[in-house]
């Protein structure tokens, strides 16, 4: 089965989603290659259908997760989630911080009080202030994001 190049509907919802396969070309089952139901794009669908030919139909497992695109690691840490959370556990987790986890309130306050008293200090100041004051290292571009945010949050509320 051929799949048309161009991103239709399901690839963007994956994509947006964060479960679009960033390899579907790796995936050599035959399965994927011949049935439209089975789509090498879905990274949940590739993972799941992994686990069970080695679960269900006894392949080994470097024979399944070479079939399907993936390293032995990647098939253990696959079927642990499985295990452990079920089908949600296959669903890819967003890498790092979901937000700005040291540039709290307090930090910010100071930040803002920090810019009141000097307004000409620089973002690489910011941080070396940071750093003396509560210890953190924060990258500058983290203080300039978050202070236009603040920004943004401000005009926007005026």
């Amino acid at each position: 089965m051929v799949r048309k190049s161009g991103e239709d509907a399901k690839e963007r919802v994956l994509k947006e989603h964060g479960t679009l396969n960033p390899e579907p070309d790796k995936v050599e089952d035959e399965r994927f290659r011949a049935d439209d139901f089975f789509d090498p794009r879905d990274l949940v669908q590739v993972k799941y259908e992994m686990l069970r030919q080695v679960h269900r139909e006894g392949a080994t497992v470097s024979d399944a997760a070479r079939a399907f695109g993936f390293s032995r690691p990647t098939f253990y840490h696959a079927q642990q989630a499985l295990a452990e959370k079920g089908v949600t556990g296959l669903l890819p987790k967003r890498p790092g911080p979901r937000k700005a986890h040291k540039l709290t309130d307090e930090v910010m306050e100071f930040v803002r009080h920090l810019r009141a008293e000097e307004p000409v200090l620089s973002a690489e100041g910011l941080a070396g202030r940071l750093k003396g004051h509560y210890g953190l290292s924060v990258h500058p571009r983290s203080i300039e994001r978050a202070l236009a945010r603040r920004e943004k949050k401000h005009r926007g509320s005026r």
